[in-house]
């Protein structure tokens, strides 16, 4: 299918079939969030992947007890980092060097751009930073999962602090910035599931200069 054959296709789906996402399908989706743009390149977030049913078990009260956690095959929780640190900005770049078979040493105008980037910024500010970048990921990951024919359900619905508590983020600096579940359509319960798409009008939505 096309890309907005997909995009019409998808929805976010509210009741589903307790039916397994193959590894294989997760594997895609997964690399498919992995390779999503990022600012700076630092990707500064932690996907998570509760799939058992002893830990979505756990996790449901925190996410308002929503059918899809349990009906669903996996949730994915994309928690954004706390800080960036002088330890993960040595870690990407290490990365880069090694990837692109460069010396480290060629890449110190860069190391300051990224330190200069972040110099000024709050606490409050890195967070809600990488928590944007999350974002970005999370809707890579919804057009990967349509393509693999896995249905997605973006969710914000749900206790931040309690959910950090039950996958013991709080303890890792770390921070749930939205959860994905991943599963495959209950039709004959979902009022959602053959109802039309519905949003603005392109004319209303885009403004061309």
């Amino acid at each position: 299918m096309s890309v907005l054959s997909l995009l019409k296709w998808r929805y976010a789906t509210k009741r589903m079939n307790g039916q397994k996402v193959p590894d294989e399908k997760l594997g895609t989706i997964l690399e498919a969030v992995r390779l999503a743009p990022s600012s700076l390149g630092l990707q500064p977030y932690t996907v998570f992947v509760v799939e058992s049913e002893a830990w979505r078990k756990k996790v449901s009260p925190a996410i308002y007890n929503q059918p899809q956690i349990l009906e669903g095959s996996h949730v994915l929780v994309f928690a954004a980092w706390g800080n960036i640190t002088r330890e993960s900005i040595d870690n990407y770049l290490d990365n880069v060097a090694k990837a692109r078979n460069i010396p480290a040493s060629s890449l110190e105008g860069y190391r300051s751009m990224i330190e200069g980037s972040i110099a000024g910024k709050t606490p409050e500010q890195i967070r809600a930073w990488n928590a944007k970048q999350a974002y970005i990921a999370l809707g890579v990951g919804l057009i990967a999962a349509a393509e693999e024919g896995v249905d997605a359900t973006p969710m914000e619905g749900f206790d931040p602090a309690a959910l950090d508590a039950a996958l013991g983020l709080d303890k890792l600096d770390l921070h749930s910035a939205v959860v994905l579940a991943l599963g495959y359509r209950d039709a004959a319960n979902d009022h959602l599931a053959s109802a039309p798409k519905v949003r603005r009008n392109i004319s209303e939505l885009v403004v061309r200069l």
